[in-house]
Parts: C-alpha cells; sequence; structure tokens
C-alpha cells in the first residue's frame, strides 16, 4: 500500500478511547469532555449493568445545580422528590439531554455545562446569570423506556407491565387485546376488552396494529400517538360507543396485549393458512414419510361437517402416512408444520383440497370448488430413521427404495413427488467417506441415477436451471454420462443456451453415435438455432430499416 495512514504513538494510545455514538468509559473521579460543545462529565459513582437511557425516555434523578462559585441555584435532593422528565425532547438544557443519555441506573456523576448548552446570553434571572457555566450533580436514580417504533415521532411506547418471552405478533396473527383511547385532554374516546383482529388489518387506528407487532404476550404499554397513525387532518365524527376525534388530534392509547394466535401461510400462495389454537410440545415436526395421529373435524364454509375422526367414544385416532397422498395436499402440507399435542384450524382452498370435482365424503358431500376447514389435532407421530442413526448399510437399502418409489411415482407422471423420493435418496448416501470401497461404488451408481432421474423430473416441472445443475453434478464424476449430456442439452435448450446445448449434443454423438433420442433433440435444436437467426436477422434489418429512414429524413 502506497498510502500511509497516522496512527499515534503507543505511549499516545489509551484503552479508553470512545466510540463514535457510545458513553465515555471513565473511571471514579476521573473527568472528561463529552461534546464538541464543551460539555464536560466527571464520575463520582459507577452505575449498574451496561444499558443507557434512549431519547424518548421518562428519567428518574435527583440533582444539585451550582455556579462555578459554589453557590447553589436549585436541588431536587432539598426537596425531598426525584425530578422526572423525557430525554431528548427539548424539557430540559441541553447539556442534560446530551449528558444524562451518557449515563448507567444508579450512577452519579458531575457535569460542567457551558452556556451554549445552557441558558447562554440570557441566563435565567434572578439565580442563574448570564453566559453562566453551570455545575450538576445528577443520580439517575431509574428510567422507563419509551421507543419511537416508527422512527419518524408518530407513535412513542412505554411499557407499563413487561410482557411473558421473547414472541411478537407478526401480519398475519390474531390478536387479543384490551384498549384505551384518551385525547391529550382526558376525553375518553374508545375503550373495548377482549378485542380479536388480524394484525395485518388492524382496528381502531394504524397505531395498534403496528404497536402489537412490537410487544408481547402481557405486555401492556401507554401509546402516545400523533395524527398520521390515528385519524389524521379529518379526524373522527362519533360513531356508536366512540367518541369524537378532533383533526389534527393526539392520542394517549392505553394497550395490553392478552393473548395471540399464531398464524402460518403453509403454502407461498397463501391458500393453505393454519391458525395454531394450542401451542405443541417441543420443537420436533413430521417430515415426509412419517407415520401420524391425529383427531379431525372437516367443515364446509357453511359449517357443514362432512368429516369427523378420533372424537367418538372409542374411536380409533386417524393414522395417515405423508407425502403418500393417504389425505388432501393442503392437510398433508400442513400437519408437517405441526409439533406434538398442537391444535389447530386449517383454511385449505381447493386447488389444495378436493379441486373442481365432487367428492362424497363420510359425513356430508364436499361441493366442487370448494374450500375446507379442518380442525386438527397431531395427537402423535413416528418420523421415519434419520441417516445418522443407521448403519452404511441401512443407508444404501434405504436409499435405494426411495429410488424405486421415485421411479414408480414418475411413471405416474407425479414428478414433483417423485422430485423429492430422489433427492431423499441421495441425501442418505451424501456424505460416503466413512464407506468402504465397494459401499462407495453402490452409493456412487445410486446417485448417479437418481440425480439423473431427478433432472428428468425437473425438466419434466420446467425447472430448467435445476436441471442443468443435476446434470453438471452427474458429468463432474461421469465426464461420459451420454444421458446426463442428452438431459443438460435439453435444459440449455429451453434455457436459450443454444451454443452450450449444441456442444453438449456433440459430445453425446461422439460416444454414442447411434443414439436415436440424442439424434432427435440434434435435429429439433437446429431447427431451433435457424429459427432463433431469422428472428435476430428480422430484428436487426428492422433496426437497420428504421435508422436509414431516420437519416434520410
Amino acid at each position: 500500500m502506497d498510502e500511509d495512514f497516522d496512527m499515534p504513538p503507543p505511549e499516545e494510545m489509551n484503552d479508553d478511547f470512545d466510540l463514535p455514538g457510545e458513553a465515555p468509559v471513565l473511571k471514579v473521579g476521573e473527568e472528561k469532555e463529552i461534546s464538541k460543545q464543551g460539555l464536560k462529565k466527571k464520575l463520582l459513582k459507577e452505575g449498574e449493568g451496561w444499558d443507557n437511557p434512549d431519547n424518548g425516555d421518562e428519567v428518574e434523578v435527583h440533582y444539585t445545580g451550582t455556579l462555578l462559585d459554589g453557590t447553589q441555584f436549585d436541588s431536587s435532593r432539598d426537596r425531598g422528590t426525584p425530578f422526572k422528565f423525557t430525554l431528548g425532547q427539548g424539557q430540559v438544557i441541553k447539556g442534560w439531554d446530551q449528558g444524562i443519555v451518557t449515563m448507567k441506573k444508579g450512577e452519579n456523576a458531575l457535569f460542567t455545562i457551558p452556556p451554549a448548552l445552557a441558558y447562554g446570553e440570557s441566563g435565567s434571572p434572578p439565580t442563574i446569570p448570564p453566559n453562566a457555566t453551570l455545575q450538576f450533580d445528577v443520580e439517575l436514580l431509574s428510567w422507563t423506556s419509551v421507543k419511537d417504533i416508527c422512527k419518524d415521532g408518530g407513535i412513542f411506547k412505554k411499557i407499563l407491565t413487561e410482557g411473558e418471552k421473547w414472541e411478537n405478533p407478526k401480519d398475519p396473527d390474531e390478536v387479543l387485546v384490551n384498549f384505551e383511547a384518551r385525547l391529550e385532554d382526558g376525553t375518553l374516546i374508545a375503550k373495548s376488552d377482549g378485542v380479536e383482529f388480524t394484525v395485518r388489518e388492524g382496528y381502531f387506528c394504524p397505531a395498534l396494529s403496528k404497536a402489537v407487532k412490537t410487544m408481547k404476550k402481557g405486555e401492556k404499554v401507554l401509546l402516545t400517538v400523533k395524527p398520521q397513525y390515528a385519524f389524521g387532518e379529518k379526524g373522527k365524527p362519533a360513531t356508536g360507543n366512540e367518541g369524537v376525534v378532533p383533526p389534527n388530534a393526539t392520542l394517549q392509547i392505553t394497550l395490553e396485549l392478552v393473548s395471540w394466535k399464531t398464524v402460518t401461510e403453509v403454502t407461498d400462495d397463501k391458500k393453505v393458512i393454519k391458525k395454531i389454537l394450542k401451542e405443541g410440545e417441543g420443537y420436533e415436526r413430521p417430515n415426509d414419510g412419517t407415520l401420524v395421529k391425529v383427531r379431525l373435524i372437516g367443515k364446509l364454509h357453511d359449517g357443514t361437517v362432512f368429516l369427523k375422526k378420533g372424537h367418538g367414544d372409542g374411536e380409533d385416532i386417524f393414522e395417515f402416512k405423508t407425502d403418500e397422498e393417504q389425505v388432501i395436499d393442503g392437510l398433508d402440507r400442513a400437519v408437517l408444520t405441526m409439533k406434538k399435542g398442537e391444535v389447530a384450524l386449517l383454511t385449505i382452498a381447493p386447488e389444495y383440497a378436493f379441486g373442481s370435482s365432487e367428492s362424497h365424503q363420510e359425513l356430508a358431500v364436499v361441493p366442487p370448488n370448494s374450500t375446507v376447514y379442518y380442525e386438527v389435532e397431531l395427537e402423535s407421530f413416528v418420523k421415519e430413521k434419520e441417516s445418522w442413526d443407521m448403519s452404511t448399510e441401512e443407508k444404501i437399502e434405504a436409499a435405494g427404495k426411495k429410488k424405486e418409489e421415485g421411479n414408480v411415482l414418475f411413471k405416474l407422471g407425479k414428478y414433483e413427488r417423485a422430485s423429492k423420493r430422489y433427492e431423499k435418496a441421495v441425501k442418505y448416501i451424501e456424505y460416503d467417506t466413512a464407506f468402504s470401497e465397494e459401499d462407495k461404488k453402490k452409493a456412487k451408481t445410486l446417485k448417479v441415477a437418481c440425480n439423473l432421474n431427478n433432472a428428468a423430473c425437473k425438466l419434466k416441472l420446467k425447472d430448467y436451471k435445476q436441471a442443468e445443475k443435476l446434470c453438471t453434478k452427474v458429468l463432474e464424476t461421469e465426464s461420459k454420462n451420454v444421458k446426463a449430456l442428452y438431459r443438460r442439452a435439453q435444459a440449455y435448450i429451453q434455457l436459450a443456451d443454444l451454443d452450450l446445448a449444441e456442444l453438449d449434443i456433440k459430445k453425446a454423438l461422439e460416444i454414442d453415435p447411434d443414439n436415436r433420442d440424442v439424434k432427435l433433440e440434434y435435429k429439433a435444436l437446429k431447427e431451433k438455432m435457424k429459427e432463433y437467426n431469422k428472428k435476430e436477422a428480422k430484428f436487426y434489418g428492422n433496426m437497420f430499416a428504421k435508422m436509414t429512414k431516420l437519416e434520410s429524413a
């Protein structure tokens, strides 16, 4: 490096150097300048922990204020009452706002505050003369955290009662709250206990949904809500039990998050939704091929029960194996997200239920294109043995079994499920370093077959990028594998990488000149290249014609 960066010599470096935006590190009795405007802090007594109050927090302090000559002009200690104020809101002199954010709970410090950060040229007659430097002996007794939820000063949250655990509700969840809204003068606007709403949809005013996403179960807060998160410039007329909110009104809302039901979007298209009615145990969930035992009630939109399992006297609990098409797809997918003992309400769109056909179920007929609702309790489940619990022999046997299952599904045209079987097979034998040489050969043969078959699935599913990756994986170990070259060429053609497709096809024909499928693919590729060249020629022809026209105009 050509540039020289100056560093202070060792004797000038201090272990206690300050980082920007952090409280200065001081030893008891040490004094430091803590702002560019000349504010000084001397530590008299260390505080507890590591936390400092933030702007917006309500702090409680004891203080004594003196001039530099020792003349005392004010003292909360003499009055016997601590002083409370909100940090960073201009309620006190700037020196206090800047100094107290550097303190810890229980800390005692002496601040020397220059006129520019105190009362300036005017002073504060009759006790503080003009241009006076002041000293404040301050003890930070405590503070109440007040958070600027939206980081724009629109909603301040003060915690009145701490909540439980660490989770917060998310947009899809259904929350149960108690709330009371008042104007700044104390006028009651609205009060409601036991209100349930979806976070995303909100309730009363925008501030409630924004606030609950920052809260824990059982937490109670006081919100100061500016007009942009309340009722804005127009306000709100009186309706029912709710009072008038004048234009541009700031509200004080007491909000308690009683509980919430977690709502999960099981599928990316949001057509299978799960609402947890009762939390399950532990962390384990079923996987593909798991034998599950459930209690079920299936209903239509109008409440008609079409299926009931495991709820009658002496009735056996309903059993099925996941990913075996023994139940509707939406139920199959949802159960994989559940824990033992969990009770959930599922909302399943027709695409993941009985589709466009009428279905005769145990207790009623499900009409075509019906959204169905299931209340499900996952009683127990037995997962397939995981690969890390298997011997080498068991892994190879399990991989072979999954491959055969995949082959059956492929022949039935169930390409997505077949693909999952091939992937599972490869996972069983992916790490083969501890295998014997003979077992490594068996594992390699299985891996090649499964990756090639999976590539065929991906081609059928039009996931051409993944098909290309799987074929490349095979070619890394078997560079002359004709099937891999052929299927990768098919993927390249669909991805419009025609040159790469041609390279793979030519290489495949060098290895196997009589391969009929490869020859047919080469013929199709040539047609595609011809078509592409025609389009390209037409495009450039049109472009040059337009340019010539412009030049002659």
